[in-house]
């Protein structure tokens, strides 16, 4: 798998589907494909800091080690302790998830207790990872969230609009 950076932008939403799927975007769905060697392989954890879910591509995971050093360095120059294990353990804990072509994946139950989520998820690019929010979770972000709450409230309108006009047609 060819380590070079991969970037995730943009934003997305997914209504909770048959069988108990959710849909990755199209424009995060090209980039986890090729990050993780053209397998549909989408990797999910718990945010370590934000109520939310993080995403990534597998080679993702080749940074691990630098980041941990990065993370350990900082932790000595602020002469804070450091639990390289445990912080290792949190990074590399995530979920291998496969997706179809259509992006339907299932979101483990754990998950999404641990990001509160009922039916309905926001994708917001964040560079070289994205993040999952419950819309309700995003809700009580303080300052500095207007922007995505404000993206999620006009995306989860569209797509409630458009399950609604669906399910009227059916």
């Amino acid at each position: 798998m060819a380590s070079q950076p991969y970037n995730y932008n943009g934003t997305g939403f997914s209504l909770l589907r048959d069988k108990g799927r959710f849909v990755l975007p199209p424009q995060f769905r090209k980039t986890v494909k090729d990050s993780s060697g053209d397998k549909a392989i989408l990797c999910l954890d718990k945010h370590d800091r934000w109520p939310c879910l993080i995403g990534f591509g597998l080679s993702r995971k080749d940074g691990f080690e630098v980041q941990l050093d990065r993370e350990e360095d900082l932790a000595a120059k602020r002469g804070h302790d450091f639990d390289r294990e445990l912080r290792g353990l949190q990074l590399n804990g995530f979920a291998q998830l496969p997706f179809d072509d259509s992006g339907r994946f299932v979101l483990p139950e754990y998950l999404a207790e641990l990001a509160s989520v009922d039916d309905q998820l926001y994708f917001q690019g964040a560079g070289q990872f994205f993040v999952i929010f419950s819309p309700k979770q995003l809700s009580t972000m303080g300052q500095g969230w207007e922007g995505a709450q404000a993206a999620c409230r006009q995306l989860a309108a569209e797509a409630l609009g458009k399950a609604k006009a669906k399910g009227a047609a059916a």
